[in-house]
């Protein structure tokens, strides 16, 4: 069998990457003879056989797209996951040289709002469909998912109303326990929203927290020295083709003790009134210590030394609260109790315990998610609108983004500005 040559047809560019489109011309190919003056863009005539053993394959250029949801394998230095809000679940083993997608074939939608992977049996990892960084250009989620092998099979666990995911947090003593914060619909009222419970691996699962059916949780966070204690973040937050809503005076920061059984409304020292979008973190090393992140007029960051009871607004700096509801999260440290991280357009950290911020040099701008090894806290994955990047020694470094075929189709105009910084989005 003769081998065709190669004739050059044309070239153009693709997202400002040099792209050359390659023609087969020739006499011969296999058996079938193809006379070279019709092997042409616009004329060539191929016999029906002749592509019969060719396969589809990407060949690149490959680039991340936006990811909400990110975790990593406590211990293990080489495994995380990256939830993308349009491209499903990827994994990658070698600390995001190489990330293969892994809920193909199994999930009924690509948007990915939440990642948490099981502390006591690491193969078993949750997933939350639907980003709840609600963008008017989302993709509707459909329910959660589990895995028990590690990523390579998964089952539909329930919560198909849920709407936007936020989060997902399991019970570091027991798999089967695991709680999801649900944002709800993204474009309008329903019942399937706020915190849910399930002790027996999602099979079943109970509401726990519900304040209305406008209103769902954004965040969730769990005391790594008892789990019992969380605290979640409500915020009422919908799309609609006129505007956003993106506050109002029924969203706050709640606590339990009891593992969801009750809850109380902290209100000592927050704002009152409207509030926006809220962040929830609390230190693992030392547990009375809780921030928020709280969008509101008299908003910023509050630090509470009392595990909730009281709080004290330590920094206003509107830098950490632009386009809140397409942001505001932020994180604790798991082993130096003043150092706290904050996702916006650029990415922040404090080392003094929330008092004042500074930018880390990060691969893509619009930051949404962070995972800290609690083991090892310089080894860290961020998830931003360029895909997921993983660093070993505390952002100093970052892996590439150049490795995830994510990136979604650029849409420009009111509403989508390549520019978070300067959209009139609302």
């Amino acid at each position: 069998m003769k081998t065709a040559p190669f004739r050059l047809a044309s070239s153009f560019t693709l997202v400002g990457v040099p792209v050359l489109l390659i023609l087969i011309s020739g006499k011969t190919v296999g058996q079938s003879q193809v006379p070279s003056d019709t092997c042409t863009a616009s004329t060539a005539q191929l016999p029906e056989n002749m592509l019969q053993g060719l396969q589809y394959r990407m060949i690149g250029p490959h680039r991340g797209g936006r990811s909400t949801a990110v975790a990593g394998v406590p211990g293990d230095h080489r495994t995380f996951y990256m939830g993308a809000t349009g491209g499903g679940v990827w994994k990658t083993t070698d600390a995001g040289e190489v990330w293969e997608n892994v809920s193909d074939r199994y999930f009924k939608t690509g948007s990915v709002g939440a990642i948490a992977v099981a502390a006591s049996a690491p193969n078993v990892i949750y997933v939350g469909t639907g980003s709840a960084s609600i963008r008017n250009n989302i993709e509707i989620g459909h329910g959660s998912y589990k895995s028990t092998d590690g990523g390579a099979t998964w089952s539909s666990i329930g919560l198909e109303d849920a709407g936007q995911i936020a989060k997902i947090r399991i019970d570091p003593r027991d798999p089967n326990r695991v709680y999801v914060a649900a944002v709800g619909h993204a474009f309008g009222p329903n019942s399937q929203r706020g915190v849910f419970r399930s002790r027996d691996g999602g099979k079943n699962w109970e509401k726990i927290l519900f304040v209305n059916d406008h209103t769902g949780a954004v965040d969730l966070v769990m005391a790594d020295q008892n789990p019992d204690v969380m605290y979640a973040a409500m915020w009422t937050g919908a799309r609609h083709p006129w505007g956003m809503v993106a506050g109002s005076t029924d969203g706050g920061v709640f606590k339990t003790t009891d593992g969801g059984d009750h809850w109380t409304r902290l209100t000592q020292g927050l704002p009152t009134g409207s509030v926006g979008k809220i962040g929830v973190a609390v230190s693992p090393v030392m547990p009375n210590r809780v921030w928020a992140l709280v969008d509101a007029a008299d908003g910023g960051v509050f630090r509470s030394d009392d595990a909730g009871q009281t709080f004290t607004r330590v920094n206003s700096e509107r830098t950490l609260l632009g386009r809140s509801w397409y942001y505001g999260h932020i994180f604790a440290d798991t082993k130096d109790p003043n150092t706290v991280y904050a996702a916006n357009t650029d990415f922040f950290r404090s080392t003094d315990g929330g008092k004042t911020f500074n930018p880390i040099p990060m691969p893509h701008g619009d930051n949404h998610d962070l995972w800290i090894d609690p083991k090892d806290p310089d080894r860290i994955a961020n998830a931003n609108d360029g895909g997921a990047s993983v660093s070993i020694d505390g952002g100093q470094t970052w892996s590439t983004l150049n490795n995830q075929p994510t990136a979604p189709t650029a849409v420009s105009g009111p509403g989508n500005s390549a520019r978070p910084d300067s959209s009139p989005e609302l």
